[in-house]
């Protein structure tokens, strides 16, 4: 008797040996840029836990880790439209140090853009952006990733830690088209 059923499996995009190799190209340049520093890395959840792991694992310079997750929560209209208001999920201890802010993906750059402005505020020695992914083609701001693993164009990825909440295939080790996917048995 067959016990198998019928999965839909997301096809890959990018295949996890092709992240793995550019995480570890990643890391040789920004351990280059950062040789006898320290770096801060504060990734920003939900989407870059995958990407944090690994690419600190292939850094070869000393590293101390923080996560934050970003709140959303929309102001009443003052003029044309509303207005979007960003908060963060606690105050960081980072004046006077290098900190490399890590995302899985950088899409309209509003976040990234008002975050790496924030850090620079509270007095952080120097501020980076690395980035697993790159959709420039969304970008709403004038922003460029000092690192970045891929550009990517408008297909929603899933795997290696993205998606969206309500969804599956976070676990995925590879990145995929959210709807490409294969019959499997």
């Amino acid at each position: 008797m067959n016990t198998s059923s019928k999965l839909d499996v997301p096809r890959p995009a990018i295949s996890a040996e092709q992240i793995q190799k550019r995480v570890r190209e990643m890391g040789r340049q920004i351990s280059d840029d950062y040789q006898g520093k320290t770096i801060h890395a504060l990734a920003l959840l939900d989407n870059s836990f995958m990407f944090m792991a690994d690419l600190v694992r292939s850094l070869e310079v000393p590293v101390t880790c923080t996560f934050v997750k970003p709140r959303y929560r929309q102001q009443p209209a003052t003029g044309p439209s509303d207005v979007l208001e960003i908060l963060f999920s606690h105050d960081l201890d980072i004046r006077d140090k290098d900190v490399l802010l890590v995302e899985g993906l950088v899409h309209s750059g509003v976040t990234s853009e008002f975050l790496m402005n924030d850090l620079r505020a509270r007095g952080a020695a120097s501020v980076k952006l690395a980035t697993l992914l790159d959709r420039q083609s969304a970008r709403r701001v004038q922003l460029q990733p000092d690192y970045f693993g891929f550009l990517v164009d408008e297909a929603f990825l899933i795997g290696y830690g993205l998606g969206s909440p309500e969804q599956t295939n976070r676990n995925l080790p590879y990145l995929a088209a959210a709807n490409q996917t294969v019959p499997m048995t």
